[in-house]
């Protein structure tokens, strides 16, 4: 595999856009990242558009919108996945040498469902049975809390943190902090989590510009180099799963960790799914920033936050924004950090090793 560097991000504030359909709020973002990359749109030679409760064609769509129809486009839907998995396939392009310069976008509109938790497909027979996402995480937090002694608060403490960061990004559906009082006295939704500590529902889209190593520094002097980018899936288990460990992510991380020729040390800041306040302590865990049943104390030393040892959702995450359907990764979380007050070349390195 060739080199592949992000040369371009682009992205929309997220929020609710009930007079704009979906291509509405996509084309702004690609439209950004091609400033962005300082390319003529007619550089870019194939799209991979990622979005999963979008619809049909929604790139030719997009594409179209701003004359750039004709080339090589391939949509993705792979439910939370859709957007990164449809970067995972750009990688690819770009990495093979069928390609010098793709675009990667991910775009939503959630807010057509007009509200409460999104729709599953009933053929899934865990859904037949009544599961829902709500339910399904709130399943794994009070597991948690079984196992290791954690208390309800300690679980809020991730909204808190993660708001926080939320409240000083410009791009954010919520830009409010919040304590752990509100958190907690906000509606219950599936015990132990309260309104606050489920992300909204929103609309938005993110585009990112890729190009080959051997061309990316034509474009721009400081592109981030991707270090690895893996795509796996979970197995089948028809008898006993531990809750508190997601086996896909476990199994997952060490795969990319291995193909980056990183460990869970050499990260300096991270992006994670924290759709629900539990995610994120999961995924501190699978992801070995921690040993297992520990989250907790990591999260409350504040290693986690903005200024700590490995700031973990800097951006704020799901809970401020959306879920993350139409975000592939991108350089726009580091630029925040930046205008947080971190340190804008630490994050920038991080991005560059572990992208």
């Amino acid at each position: 595999m060739k080199g592949v560097s992000v040369i371009g991000v682009g992205m929309i504030p997220f929020g609710k856009y009930p007079d704009k359909n979906i291509t509405d709020i996509g084309w702004p973002a690609v439209k950004a990242a091609i400033k962005d990359a300082g390319i003529e749109g007619k550089r870019i030679e194939a799209v991979y558009s990622g979005t999963a409760r979008g619809g049909a064609m929604i790139g030719q769509r997009i594409m179209g919108r701003i004359g750039l129809a004709g080339l090589p486009i391939v949509n993705v839907e792979n439910a939370c996945s859709s957007s990164s998995s449809a970067l995972a396939q750009g990688v690819i392009a770009v990495g093979s040498g069928a390609y010098d310069v793709v675009l990667v976008i991910g775009v939503e509109k959630l807010t057509k469902f007009g509200g409460g938790t999104l729709p599953l497909d009933e053929d899934d027979w865990e859904v037949r049975l009544g599961l829902s996402m709500p339910a399904l995480y709130a399943m794994r937090a009070q597991r948690y809390m079984h196992d290791y002694g954690v208390k309800a608060e300690q679980i809020a403490g991730v909204s808190v943190k993660n708001r926080k960061h939320g409240a000083l990004n410009p791009d954010a559906q919520m830009r409010k902090e919040v304590t752990v009082n509100e958190v907690l006295g906000s509606r219950m939704i599936a015990d132990p989590f309260t309104l606050l500590q489920c992300c909204p529902t929103g609309d938005g889209a993110a585009a990112i510009i890729l190009a080959s190593d051997r061309i990316a520094r034509q474009f721009r002097g400081d592109p981030i180099q991707v270090r690895a980018s893996h795509l796996t899936s979970g197995r089948f288990m028809a008898g006993f799963r531990d809750m508190t460990s997601p086996e896909i992510t476990v199994r997952g991380a060490a795969e990319i960790f291995e193909e980056a020729g990183l460990g869970p040390k050499d990260i300096d800041v991270a992006e994670v799914h924290d759709a629900f306040s539990i995610a994120e302590l999961l995924y501190y865990e699978a992801f070995g920033f921690c040993p297992r049943g520990e989250a907790t104390a990591l999260l409350e030393s504040g290693a986690t936050s903005l200024g700590g040892r490995i700031p973990i959702n800097p951006s704020g995450g799901c809970l401020p924004r959306a879920i993350r359907w139409a975000r592939p990764a991108r350089r726009k979380w580091w630029r925040s950090c930046g205008n947080c007050g971190a340190k804008r070349g630490r994050a920038r390195s991080k991005a560059r090793r572990s992208a």
